[in-house]
């Protein structure tokens, strides 16, 4: 059974023509959903494979209605592989029912492999050149050595902790972390 996915980004923009072309491909069920790539919650796309048995073939009008980055592409692709469901895009030219579909797959998956390996490279890269121009990563510490300095002639004047904090504008456990507790 060819069964057919739209999506559109947003509730404004029109399902019709994909809806159309996966009708015209010959899908006997379908299945959309209007929202965002990115948003992981797309009810359509679920029941479409929950409603997919191993022979079928998920039909879409185009590749990136099924998903916004490689990754979640050939997970997607591999899950139907797995569960012996064909894909077909209608405007990419992608059918994995032929030898020419599945090599597609294949490269695209090397590809998503790649991007994750050079993503990792930059990132590595990036933190280590933060880390040799003395940034660390986190949020700022709003512990400054002035605040500090004043806590320390409140405390040695005889303020109480609960009472030091907001007047140096921090939390009572941020100034624990930074003083010592009064014996």
């Amino acid at each position: 059974m060819l069964i057919g996915y739209a999506r559109v980004s947003t509730p404004e923009q029109d399902l019709t023509p994909q809806l159309d072309a996966i009708r015209e491909a010959g899908c006997e069920r379908t299945f959309s959903d209007k929202a965002s790539g990115a948003k992981a919650n797309r009810i359509g796309l679920a029941d479409a494979l929950s409603h997919a048995r191993a022979g079928d073939v998920l039909v879409v009008w185009k590749l990136d209605r099924l998903g916004r980055t490689m990754k979640g592409l050939v997970d997607l692709a591999a899950e139907l592989a797995e569960r012996g469901i064909g894909f077909r895009s209608l405007t990419d030219g992608i059918d994995t029912a032929g030898t020419a579909g599945k090599l597609v797959f294949h490269i695209m998956a090397a590809m998503a492999e790649m991007e994750r390996d050079l993503n990792r490279e930059r990132t590595t890269a990036a933190l280590m050149v933060a880390k040799r121009e003395g940034r660390v990563g986190g949020r700022k510490t709003v512990m400054t050595p002035k605040r500090l300095e004043a806590a320390r002639k409140l405390l040695a004047s005889g303020m109480p902790m609960r009472e030091i904090a907001p007047a140096i504008g921090v939390s009572v456990p941020t100034l624990y972390r930074h003083l010592p507790a009064p014996e």
